[in-house]
């Protein structure tokens, strides 16, 4: 294809920039402040500053009502809701404990966790949509982080890269790269370019970024081992917020026959390494092992002594076939125990339980409920639990159904009832199931993408029914019982569905307005009165159009700029008599790769919250990266893909 070819109705397809209207100025001026807002006051609410900016350029004629909520109603805010809800699902059957174990189980460090989760995760996302696994590994991390006494706020942020990184390494790694797609479809089928421009602008295939993409993770995961840490922000206060008191019972668990520790040493069982968690003795039939070493075997039938915090005793509990034995009522059918939480109850001098042991007093028959654990004003207790005599004051670690503090929060019996954070306890029975369906989901999407229409009844195989195949698994799991309604509903992060809900119709107001038009524009008509060097004219055309689609990716929403700046690209290329094709995958690279903002894409929206984050500790983390990422695309891009066809 000659030069002269592409440069055949250049004149036609020149536009000069034309005068921002009222609108786009209203558009263009509310995002800023949205920007600015977000960088320099920290205590603002992410979710209601953009309903704020959304209700402004709704108010002044930007956008209808139609076209302002349109973005409430999309198939991404859809699909993340459901995301979170599936989430839970693997969540609450214990599944996303086993992978947490496989994937950071012998981790003991955060540089040791941060090379593991660079090893699954960025071949991971190349394959399976970044959201749902920021979904997926975000609990995993942050139960890590609890229980290595580690900032969630030092992992997450590289979480979320590590996605986005892998994100770009084939076309179904992002959604970003399949609405880009959709466009360049749209585009060719318009007509109005040149017969050889058009056969240029076609849909990206399956590995066609693989290219650029994998030398683009190479960097970022270089960056995020050697650099990032230093520029991550170590909030201890979460590692206050995550619960662990210093109030230490004393726990009795029994190892039942299908308990997977059986023939494990204490050390490979994970016992040493709980926090605040001390196995103080094992009792096996009528023998006493104590002091108990790391080379300990666990076998069935063993009673296990810890003394230990409420929410280690916790994780304890999820533990498949480890059941308290203190109290031969506890609770260890699946099905039932989820019905039941942990709760904690102090004994009043009038409590009728004060003088009986804990075996006597048959709490199952009085209060529906177990004893797990006993704690005694800071007194390491040394007896079984099951022979402790009680005494008022004593602290009862107690399993109970959801309205047992209700019934008893103003009982004479008691001084204090109050539940203890999330400690329902895991549906084991359902976790191999929850993860099929999850994978099921995977797959699904994975041939959506590659073979749309494969099936031809219905809508079962649709390129876009990625949000309604992510319903469908929810509801499987809570038809199966891996999932409660009410877990379901509750996983959903509001916050963030309104943001992005948000943040979709702001990105609205600057298309439909023209400013964002206008801004590119604006910005590749100023790189042309520079007097540069005709050599050097389409690498400064394409660093214009690659850091104007980060800058719109960093301050709006990637799923804006594919819409934006792909007409926008192709015109540069046009009017400048170039193959279209490196600046297309310059906007994708550019939609897909946000590091500077929590808005620019949402995994780095789905962290802010669990991380603790504040908008510059994106900027401090993510600007040197955006840097090498940058210079390493605008470099590689014309070498894989020539300004001139060959």
């Amino acid at each position: 294809m000659e030069l002269s070819q592409l440069s055949q109705g250049v004149l036609l397809a020149q536009q000069a920039a034309e005068p921002l209207s009222p609108n786009g100025k209203i558009a263009l001026a509310v995002t800023i402040v949205i920007f600015l807002t977000l960088q320099f006051r920290r205590a603002v609410a992410i979710d209601l500053l953009f309903l704020g900016g959304l209700v402004l350029v709704t108010l002044a004629g930007v956008l209808d009502s139609e076209q302002a909520l349109a973005g409430f109603s999309s198939r991404a805010v859809v699909m993340i809701a459901a995301l979170f809800a599936a989430s839970a699902g693997l969540r609450t059957t214990g599944a996303l404990d086993w992978i947490g174990n496989w994937l950071l189980g012998s981790a003991t460090t955060e540089r040791g966790a941060l090379v593991r989760l660079a090893a699954a995760v960025v071949p991971s996302s190349a394959f399976v949509l970044n959201t749902p696994l920021v979904a997926m590994m975000a609990p995993v991390v942050v139960d890590w982080c609890r229980r290595r006494g580690i900032s969630p706020s030092r992992l997450l942020i590289p979480l979320s890269y590590l996605t986005i990184l892998g994100g770009v390494c084939t076309l179904i790694g992002t959604s970003t790269t399949l609405v880009i797609n959709g466009k360049l479809t749209a585009m060719q089928a318009e007509g109005t370019y040149p017969q050889a421009v058009a056969a240029r602008i076609g849909e990206l295939e399956f590995f066609e970024i693989t290219a650029a993409g994998v030398p683009l993770a190479l960097v970022g995961v270089t960056y995020l081992l050697l650099f990032a840490p230093r520029r991550l922000p170590d909030r201890t206060e979460l590692i206050e917020q995550f619960g662990e008191r210093r109030r230490e019972y004393l726990v009795e668990m029994h190892v039942e026959m299908r308990c997977p520790l059986i023939g494990k040493t204490v050390q490979n069982a994970g016992l040493r390494n709980l926090p605040g968690l001390f196995l103080i003795e094992i009792g096996r039939d009528s023998e006493t092992i104590t002091p108990v070493t790391p080379q300990d075997f666990i076998r069935s039938g063993d009673r296990l002594v810890f003394t230990g915090v409420v929410t280690t005793i916790a994780d304890l509990e999820r533990i498949p076939g480890l059941v308290p034995a203190a109290d031969t009522t506890f609770e260890t059918v699946p099905a039932e125990r989820t019905r039941r939480q942990l709760t904690e109850a102090v004994l009043s001098r009038t409590s009728p339980l004060i003088g009986l042991t804990v075996r006597e007093a048959d709490f199952r028959k009085r209060y529906n409920a177990a004893i797990v654990a006993v704690h005694r004003n800071g007194e390491r207790l040394t007896n079984k639990v099951g022979s402790i005599r009680l005494e008022p004051g004593d602290t009862l670690l107690l399993q109970t159904r959801y309205e047992f503090v209700d019934s008893h929060r103003n009982s004479h019996e008691f001084y204090l009832v109050s539940h203890v954070g999330d400690t329902t306890a895991r549906r084991h029975d359902r976790a191999l199931l929850a993860s099929l369906l999850f994978l099921g989901l995977i797959l699904w999407l994975t041939i959506c993408s590659l073979w749309p229409g494969i099936l031809p009844w219905g809508n079962v195989m649709s390129a876009r029914i990625h949000a309604i195949a992510a319903v469908s698994i929810v509801l499987a799991m809570i038809v199966t019982r891996c999932l409660t309604t009410s877990d379901a509903r509750s996983a959903i992060d509001l916050q963030v569905l309104l943001t992005i809900g948000a943040a979709l119709g702001v990105g609205e107001a600057l298309d439909r307005s023209g400013a964002a038009r206008w801004l590119a524009t604006s910005l590749v008509n100023g790189s042309a009165t520079l007097g540069i060097n005709p050599r050097w004219e389409p690498w400064v055309l394409l660093a214009v159009v690659y850091l104007v689609s980060q800058l719109f990716t960093e301050t709006i929403t990637n799923l804006a700029v594919a819409t934006i700046m792909i007409p926008v690209s192709v015109s540069v290329a046009v009017v400048g008599g170039y193959d279209p094709r490196p600046f297309i995958i310059a906007v994708t690279l550019a939609a897909s790769l946000s590091f500077v903002t929590p808005i620019g894409y949402q995994t780095n929206l789905m962290v802010m919250g669990p991380g603790g984050y504040q908008p510059r500790d994106y900027w401090r983390a993510g600007w040197p990266l955006a840097t090498l990422i940058t210079i390493t695309a605008v470099t590689l891009i014309p070498w894989l893909w020539p300004f001139t066809p060959q």
